[in-house]
């Protein structure tokens, strides 16, 4: 019998994404599992492919509860997909597979990207002071949200996105400011995607088949009823917020760029001989390479509905599974030299969700498991805004790349600032 364990819980919140790394010690190099404790219940930390076989096994592991209230009902929602189990969550994910998860949806949003990253890179060229994150956040949510057949014009689209990412900003630091304003935003938030549904069941509102907001309007549950509004809405978000939140992996990709300058050149020369800003192999490729390796979500618990004996470490049913994100994607078992920042990697490989210990947006099947069926189009969105940074004629500034790690979610602590050539760092004085 192991002896009982220290809670872990408050080393989540102190370490942030290095919580792993002293669990990790407990085992030998190289485990698949270790033991842990987490909100008074044992817990079991997995990581790699068998770890990802295990936590996605739906005869084993049950997310219905597993997330903690504060960051479930602030990040996701009360009620939403990320909660569910079974057929009734293999039923919803369903219209969620339906509105994002096909090639013709990423051709659908790819010219939306083109026109709302050309209009950030000519606003740095013009002497703009958005960071790389800033202009990320206006990006790609007047993008996602014209994709998604939302109303409003671009300056009420930026502004809700702004919310949106507030929210990612805040659902992972309870013990700040920051939470607080997440759950006002998520109120907020909710309120207004609710009214958005309520008009379009209405007739006050054209949704045009096959958006998202047409899709949520009319999606029916298992038994036929239309969602509640309010749950409606609250999908509806869950359809465009990822999208919004590829803005910190921008973010990353603009510091990753800064220190890469031969990336940076390639891409540009890519991007020039393509004449498009969507679609580059090379920005694809360093796009991938930013999900492997840089913080953003650092694990996903679940609850064993059986035992669960994996790598020689044993957990009784009724305790917590817990999914190894970063140390899933960097898992020295699972890629070469995973340290290493290179992009080269993933040339020529088309099928990234057959790459197990790939998860940035979860794992198993998009349409059976949990693994995000918006992935495509983040991977779009992310390859865009690459393209638009490495033009030569814009810099991003030395100052503000450190990222600290403590903090839940994290990014470069100034944004990234982004400007062009020969521009001042300062801003003027009016």
């Amino acid at each position: 019998m192991r002896p009982a364990l220290a809670d872990d819980s408050l080393s989540v919140l102190v370490r942030g994404y290095d919580f792993g790394a002293r669990i990790w010690r407990r085992v030998r190099d190289g485990a698949r599992s270790a033991p842990m404790r987490l909100l008074g219940r044992e817990a079991l930390l997995v990581r790699g492919s068998a770890g990802v076989a295990v936590f996605y096994d739906e005869t084993r592991i049950a997310r219905h509860g597993a997330m903690p209230a504060i960051v479930q009902h602030t990040l996701f929602g009360n009620g939403s997909v990320h909660s569910l189990d079974g057929d009734e969550h293999r039923h919803r994910k369903a219209t969620f597979v339906d509105v994002a998860y096909e090639d013709a949806e990423v051709r659908r949003l790819q010219p939306l990207l083109e026109r709302e990253w050309r209009h950030e890179r000519d606003a740095w060229l013009d002497g703009g002071h958005r960071s790389a994150y800033d202009a990320a956040v206006g990006a790609l949510g007047r993008a996602i949200m014209a994709w998604a057949g939302l109303p409003g014009t671009p300056a009420a689209k930026t502004r809700w996105a702004a919310r949106l990412a507030q929210i990612v900003d805040g659902f992972g630091a309870p013990y700040s400011p920051a939470y607080v304003a997440a759950a006002v935003n998520r109120r907020w938030s909710d309120r207004h995607a609710r009214r958005v549904i309520e008009a379009v069941r209405a007739g006050d509102l054209a949704a045009a088949q096959g958006t998202a907001l047409h899709s949520w309007a009319w999606h029916r549950d298992p038994a036929g009823e239309l969602l509640p509004a309010q749950l409606a809405g609250v999908e509806l978000q869950n359809s465009i917020r990822p999208m919004i939140a590829v803005a910190r992996f921008v973010a990353f990709a603009a510091k990753e760029l800064h220190d890469r300058p031969e990336w940076r050149a390639r891409i540009a020369a890519e991007t020039a001989e393509r004449a498009t800003l969507v679609g580059g192999p090379l920005a694809i490729m360093f796009a991938q390479e930013i999900r492997r390796t840089a913080p953003f979500v650092p694990m996903l618990p679940g609850w064993a509905t059986q035992d669960v004996d994996l790598d020689g470490q044993h957990l009784a049913a009724g305790g917590r599974v817990v999914l190894d994100i970063l140390g899933t994607n960097t898992d020295a078992r699972s890629w070469e030299d995973p340290t290493a920042f290179d992009p080269e990697r993933f040339r020529g490989v088309e099928d990234y969700e057959a790459l197990s210990a790939f998860i940035p947006h979860g794992g198993a099947g998009v349409a059976t498991g949990h693994r995000c069926p918006g992935e495509k189009i983040a991977i779009a969105g992310l390859a865009a805004a690459i393209a638009a940074l490495s033009d030569p004629r814009l810099t991003v500034l030395d100052s503000g790349l450190s990222v600290n790690r403590r903090r839940l979610p994290t990014k470069p602590r100034s944004g990234a600032r982004v400007r062009a050539v020969g521009t001042s760092s300062r801003r003027p004085i009016h």
